[in-house]
């Protein structure tokens, strides 16, 4: 049995983040959820379901406006539904989507937060089906990014990754375990109200309820 620490918890409002919350809040205690405003495409959507996740814990949660940052940076879910292409993507679709260096901003950010709330440990949902695609949710990364912020913080706070060793539809299982309400998350790299069904992100999801043998709650357009 892991012993309990004072977390901070990455909630995006996806599936894999709100999986990732109520993990956290069944094995530690829970200081704050924090999501960012990076101005993607889903962020409208995305922030909505964060809020009603963290609330339906009673989770303090914090929306960390960094949107001014997307004028600087490259990608295709920065840049309107328009640009988000159908179907499975290969390597260089994918890419496309990529934020550089998310993660690597968003545990910098909540670091600082996290150490301000007198937390000891940072909790992200990076997963195993991400490993290829973003660099920055490999375990290398992690144990790199988790090294230096121990390294450069009092509380020598350190990274959770629950879920580095999981693929998505273990993190669907484990959440329908816990209790998630599925319909409250936001994965669709489009951020029309409903999901596309069309984009690899909405397909990565229905193939993941499917295979978990989970009813899949979503409305899609397609």
């Amino acid at each position: 049995m892991m012993p309990q620490q004072d977390v901070a918890v990455l909630l995006s409002g996806g599936l894999d983040s709100s999986v990732a919350l109520y993990w956290a809040h069944k094995h530690h205690r829970v200081k704050l959820a924090l999501s960012f405003d990076y101005a993607s495409n889903h962020a409208k959507q995305e922030l909505k379901c964060a809020a009603y996740q963290a609330n339906a814990l009673g989770i303090e949660h914090r929306i960390i406006d960094i949107s001014s940052i997307s004028a600087h940076l490259k990608s295709a879910l920065l840049s309107g539904a328009d640009t988000i292409p159908d179907g499975n993507y290969d390597l260089e679709g994918m890419k496309q989507t990529v934020v550089p260096f998310r993660n690597g901003i968003f545990l910098a950010i909540a670091a600082g937060i996290a150490e301000s709330h007198e937390a000891s440990a940072l909790v992200i949902a990076a997963h195993s089906g991400d490993h290829s695609i973003y660099p920055d949710c490999r375990e290398e990364f992690m144990s790199a990014m988790s090294s230096a912020i121990q390294h450069g913080t009092y509380a020598q706070l350190h990274i959770l990754r629950p879920f580095i060793d999981v693929d998505k539809i273990g993190i669907t299982r484990l959440g329908h375990e816990l209790g998630v309400d599925f319909a409250h998350t936001y994965s669709c790299y489009k951020g029309g109200e409903n999901h596309c069904g069309t984009c690899s992100t909405c397909l990565e999801r229905k193939e993941a309820f499917r295979l978990a043998g989970i009813p899949d709650p979503t409305i899609y357009l397609q």
